[in-house]
């Protein structure tokens, strides 16, 4: 007899706005409707079951916001829009992101949708977007509505409400009630869901453990330079450390376990399997008994355990739970067994219900045959509502299949973590944990590349100056709500979609809501917020929208065209080629030149028609330092000032010489930008002033980046 332990995992990270209030993407909704509902009504089917579910307490924030309406839901608000209401941007989103679902499985067994996605396209360009939605009619934009959110409701919600399967069978011709009726259910589905969950606790059916508040990948949140642990020689960023913002994650994680679901959680799935031994006495503070992991974990802790790294350790050691003692702290650890886990998520939908069933019951048996009885276990844990989708049925034969044939086998017993620890007795003695997370036993995935360690370097600065907003007066109720927006910054799902591992096309969301978690802390401290803060670190598909400097150039500043060769082989900005989504008609600028010499910068403002009421070059490369150019009544003026934080900045003492004629130009020392020594980057980004206010920003997306001068520079950029 085996001991058989189901942890499914339930998670999405924090969609919301925070200024808005408004959820950007519809996914704790949409799988409300589908994976959540499914798999607890699912598991009331067999009350002799007895399963794990891991909640991560910004999942069952967002679900409780939607619930108590505290926050919108964008796209439901795309959807309950009367299609005869619809404007141009909202056909285009609907059109964008209403076939964003498995098409096998959700999509073609439905004539009517795979109609709509084949009048769309397959594939769709999206500048040739407007062009697709003219050929969509009042009727088709209210099937896709309806089409889109029918497809989420699961097979529990469908045996909950008769009349999805109805509308189901109806297949088009879709009314704006019976619309609203589908999107009523969801909303319905969002109040009930936590509940269901609770109520099977408390029938001691399930047992619910938790994460860290915003899924934080612990051991970098505690110490940044952990990551040498376990990937030596990767450039890291400058150090950041908070080790009680770790606390902060599990204390705030156990308060609303213990409101929602009636008690504090025994158990822990740290984010990401993530774990570190300094971490140990944070989970015996916060209440934690055991955290799981994957059993590459395990292995590696043993070979760094002088225990047991003498000896060859037997994979049937990964069948038990584990003692760790670390840091004068003793917590239970258990690891999954990654090869049937992974089967699970991700290829149990390949074959039939029965197949992948029966393949997962005989290897359970078989281990069940090889692993000592008393105290053997094995883990399964993976993503409890992703998988769902590549089922035709939303996996619910396949679970039921499986659950039945485990129930029916003499070999297997289907426990709870929590009993399972409180009867097995003493567990195995580990005094060594490794250092790193479920995926390859290190962090790859959210630092150690450029844009990661970006991003940990800004958040690093907007903590810092947190902490000396607070050491200045602010506020108890500003200072509380600052603390969130760190601790919501430090999610590992921004880190996710940085660097080269993953892309999707919502990756730039994420960005933005990174950045806005930030921001948020300046602004609730009434402070600017730092222009580095403003332009988005991941710049995958961003094309350079200028010529970078190549040669040295010697101008001379007048205000007036000069010689041919003032400003040959300076940088350039063409201003009437940006072409984002911030374009504006009646700019007032028409080109930017930037370059260097030895010694000093040199700036070049070419204007439409009227000149700006002022200019400011901001620099975030090599230091926080900004160049204000404001005008005195037909003349010119301008001031260098300087900042450690990128907030308060003071003036600096240095030449600033302007010109201005039918174009405005400057130049200054380099050594007042910080360029000291050769090659040090440059990084900066010009707005444009009226009575104070900004009206345009050059470049829109990004900055201008470039080398400073070198020996070597000439020689590089030679040109004819």
């Amino acid at each position: 007899m085996i001991n058989v332990l189901f942890l499914w995992h339930m998670h999405q990270p924090y969609y919301v706005d925070p200024l808005t209030r408004t959820a950007l993407m519809p996914w704790v909704r949409l799988h409300a409707a589908k994976g959540y509902l499914d798999m607890i009504d699912l598991a009331g089917r067999y009350p002799e079951l007895r399963l794990n579910f891991n909640f991560t307490p910004v999942l069952v924030r967002q679900l409780q916001e939607l619930a108590g309406r505290e926050v919108s839901d964008l796209w439901e608000d795309w959807s309950r829009k009367p299609a005869s209401a619809l404007e141009t941007e909202d056909k285009k989103n609907i059109l964008v992101n209403f076939f964003k679902i498995n098409c096998a499985t959700c999509i073609e067994p439905h004539p009517r949708y795979l109609q709509l996605l084949e009048l769309r396209g397959r594939q769709y360009n999206p500048a040739s977007l407007a062009e697709s939605a003219a050929l969509f009619t009042e009727q088709d934009y209210r099937d896709l509505q309806v089409w889109y959110n029918l497809v989420w409701c699961g097979f529990s919600a469908c045996k909950r409400y008769p009349e999805l399967a109805e509308l189901k069978r109806k297949g088009r011709d879709f009314t704006e009630a019976e619309k609203l009726r589908v999107l009523d259910i969801h909303r319905e589905i969002i109040s009930q869901v936590l509940g269901l969950y609770r109520e099977a606790q408390e029938e001691h059916r399930v047992e619910i453990t938790t994460t860290p508040f915003f899924h934080p990948i612990m051991p970098l949140v505690y110490d940044t330079d952990f990551a040498t642990r376990c990937m030596p020689g990767r450039e890291l960023p400058p150090r950041f450390s908070a080790p009680e913002d770790v606390r902060a994650q599990l204390r705030l994680a156990q308060e609303l376990h213990e409101k929602t679901f009636g008690r504090r959680a025994r158990g822990l799935w740290p984010s990401e399997g993530s774990v570190a031994p300094e971490l140990l006495p944070l989970f015996a503070e916060a209440g934690i008994e055991y955290f799981c992991t994957d059993e590459e974990v395990l292995f590696r802790s043993l070979a760094l355990d002088p225990v047991h790294n003498s000896r060859k350790v037997n994979h049937l050691e990964l069948f038990q739970g584990w003692e760790f003692e670390c840091m004068g702290a003793r917590v239970k650890g258990m690891f999954r067994e990654r090869p049937l886990s992974d089967f699970i998520g991700f290829n149990s939908a390949r074959n039939s219900a029965r197949d992948s069933a029966d393949y997962l019951v005989h290897h359970l048996e078989h281990l069940a045959d090889v692993v000592p009885e008393k105290s053997g276990a094995v883990l399964l844990a993976l993503d409890g509502e992703n998988a769902w989708e590549a089922f035709a049925d939303g996996g619910e034969q396949f679970l039921s299949t499986f659950y039945e044939g485990i129930l029916r086998s003499g070999k297997l017993a289907v426990r709870r973590l929590g009993d399972y620890f409180d009867e097995a007795g003493d567990c195995p003695k580990a005094s060594a944990l490794h250092t790193g997370s479920w995926i390859h036993g290190d962090f790859d995935i959210w630092i150690g590349d450029p844009e990661e360690n970006r991003a940990w370097e800004w958040l690093a600065k907007t903590r810092e100056f947190l902490v000396q907003a607070i050491s200045q007066g602010l506020d108890e109720k500003k200072r509380a709500e600052a603390w969130l927006e760190i601790y919501a910054a430090e999610g590992s799902d921004w880190f996710w979609w940085y660097g080269p591992d993953f892309q999707n096309d919502s990756d730039l969301l994420f960005d933005g809501l990174f950045r806005k978690h930030l921001q948020n802390v300046y602004r609730l401290a009434g402070v600017p917020v730092p222009q580095h803060l403003e332009v988005p670190i991941r710049q995958r598909g961003v094309q350079s929208a200028y010529v970078k400097p190549a040669s040295y150039i010697h101008p001379v500043l007048n205000g007036r065209d000069g010689g041919y060769y003032d400003w040959l082989g300076s940088g350039y900005l063409d201003v009437r080629q940006q072409q984002t989504a911030m374009f504006q008609s009646g700019r007032a600028g028409k080109a930017i030149y930037f370059g260097f010499n030895e010694t000093d910068f040199f700036f070049r403002f070419d204007y439409e028609e009227t000149p700006p009421d002022g200019l400011v070059l901001v620099f975030c490369k090599p230091a926080h330092n900004r160049v204000v150019i404001e005008r005195k009544d037909r003349d010119y003026q301008a001031r260098v000032e300087a900042s450690d934080d990128g907030v308060r900045f003071n003036p600096v003492a240095t030449a600033v010489k302007v010109r201005h004629g039918a174009r405005i130009e400057m130049s200054m020392p380099l050594a007042a930008l910080g360029v000291v020594a050769a090659d040090v980057p440059v990084a900066f980004q010009v707005r444009v002033l009226k009575d104070g206010v900004e009206l345009e920003r050059y470049p829109e997306r990004g900055l201008i980046e470039f080398k400073g001068p070198s020996p070597q520079f000439g020689l590089h950029n030679w040109f004819i």
